[in-house]
């Protein structure tokens, strides 16, 4: 109900579990009045784009992929533990744009339930732009999403959460192109062994495992 609401929506998203299943509802209830957008940049693991577009295309959803900078903007590259505040900014201006220019009345992510009692700071950005989040607003929690999602035989019903490689890190180490491709194919290298849950995170010369 939530959804139809709604009336339209474009929906931002990552390719994971949530997303995934916010999208799949919101197209069985809103039909072709549903867009997906995910924004594709250097924080943003290739083979996470390449399963985004899999996904969307499985579910028969229109899908576009816009570019996003926030590695342009000093407040983000600098690492401060404000960090993901700078990046949903940068992100919810282009989707807000983005959901003008294909007619649509509302934009929503994927937040749940259990994101209320996190630091996500984040959730600032979506309130400024206005962003829902319908999983949050039905107080449905990631593990009844996952519930639910392997009901409808969804491919992300028990696909790890994959933060964004800024994540990987600590606070006031500035983020550069270099150290995230670093990242990305470190990652990449350990998921081609078989590990599912993994994250490869930088400690000055150390990368911890």
């Amino acid at each position: 109900s939530i959804l139809s609401d709604m009336g339209s929506v474009l929906i931002a998203y990552s390719g994971g579990a949530d997303s995934t299943f916010l999208l799949k509802v919101a197209s069985s209830v809103l039909g072709d009045r549903v867009v997906a957008v995910t924004a594709s940049s250097e924080t943003y693991p290739s083979r996470e784009l390449a399963a985004a577009r899999k996904n969307a295309g499985m579910l028969g959803v229109k899908h576009v992929v816009i570019t996003t900078a926030e590695l342009d903007d000093e407040s983000f590259a600098s690492n401060p533990p404000e960090r993901c505040y700078y990046c949903k900014q940068e992100l919810f201006s282009r989707l807000t744009a983005a959901a003008r220019q294909y007619g649509l009345n509302c934009v929503a992510d994927g937040s749940n339930h259990d994101d209320i009692n996190d630091f996500r700071p984040g959730m600032r950005a979506a309130a400024r732009f206005g962003v829902r989040s319908p999983l949050k607003e039905a107080a449905l929690t990631k593990e009844e999403i996952r519930i639910l999602s392997r009901e409808m035989n969804l491919p992300t019903w028990d696909k790890p959460s994959q933060p964004c490689l800024s994540s990987r890190f600590p606070y006031g180490a500035a983020i550069t192109r270099e150290g995230l491709s670093r990242v990305e194919l470190a990652e990449e290298f350990l998921a081609g062994l078989g590990i599912r849950q993994l994250r490869v995170r930088v400690h000055g010369d150390i990368a911890r495992i």
